[in-house]
């Protein structure tokens, strides 16, 4: 994060390359669709100097039937410095992370993990906080099928940090109060007194059967507003991983408060953060693959 907080600076300059990675190789391995993640994933590697391959799934040979296992040993042939990978399935970053002999970024497997995305959350946090230790965080939503909410509790609650989930019932898993987060089924006593209040939309295309009566309920339960903002600190910073879907879960008056929202610097710091773990990732990459071949 603190090497983030140098890209942050730097991105917002005029000369943005800062080649650490020149004469790397990146290949973004996508299998789900993404806009914010792969976009700030390409920009990261191209500001760091690298060369940028986007595969495209639906015209690969995947979609031909090949395996996971076959692509890795496919790319690895390749020689890339790093492959980033979005997956629709819990653990299928793991697995080519096993068959490939560079470094692999998870950009978001499944209903697990999205760790960059709770590292410029956090980023984005603590550049308008200040601090991290002893906030009060509430991540709302369907936490259900959010893997970035999994990645905030782990990070945010490393940090120091207290996260609230706030949810219905039917979408909170168990396995959350385990981690140490607290849990709410009422929007207004989650909210109350809060410093950062984090929205997460409905992930319909995650959903098997009847979650939620409607969409119009939902939101009149535990969309967003003013009205039940108004428990939380009257600094509280509003936040949304995107993509939004404004009157479902959040109000577009809040999503467009130009003094509490943080929404849009959520993706700057999006570049930012994974400019960084580009860095980090490649830094001692030769001397672990001398080892590896040994």
């Amino acid at each position: 994060m603190d090497r983030a907080e140098h890209y942050a600076a730097a991105n917002r300059q005029r000369e943005k390359v800062e080649p650490k990675l020149e004469g790397r190789t990146v290949i973004n391995l996508f299998f789900e669709d993404s806009t914010r993640t792969r976009t700030s994933f390409e920009r990261a590697a191209k500001r760091l100097g690298a060369d940028v391959i986007n595969m495209s799934v639906a015209t690969s040979s995947i979609k031909k039937g090949e395996t996971l296992i076959d692509t890795a040993v496919t790319l690895n042939a390749m020689h890339p410095d790093v492959l980033v990978v979005r997956h629709g399935d819990s653990g299928a970053v793991k697995l080519l992370s096993q068959k490939m002999n560079c470094a692999v970024l998870n950009a978001g497997d499944g209903t697990h993990e999205h760790p960059t995305q709770a590292l410029l959350d956090a980023l984005t946090i603590r550049r308008r906080k200040g601090d991290i230790t002893n906030l009060s965080v509430a991540i709302c939503g369907d936490i259900l099928h959010s893997r970035v909410a999994r990645s905030n509790v782990h990070l945010l609650s490393a940090m120091g940090a207290r996260v609230r989930l706030v949810a219905p019932s039917t979408l909170l898993p168990k396995s959350m109060e385990v981690l140490g987060a607290e849990v709410f089924h009422d929007m207004r006593e989650g909210l109350k007194d809060v410093d950062v209040v984090m929205m997460l939309r409905l992930q319909k295309e995650r959903m098997q059967g009847a979650y939620l009566p409607s969409q119009r309920e939902y939101f009149h339960f535990y969309g967003l507003d003013y009205e039940k903002l108004s428990v939380a600190k009257d600094d509280a910073l509003i936040m949304h991983p995107g993509p939004m879907n404004r009157g479902v879960e959040i109000d577009s008056d809040v999503a467009d408060d130009i003094e509490r929202s943080a929404i849009q610097e959520q993706v700057e710091m999006g570049v930012a953060a994974r400019m960084a773990c580009l860095e980090v990732v490649t830094a001692n990459l030769d001397s672990w693959r001398k080892e590896n071949a040994q």
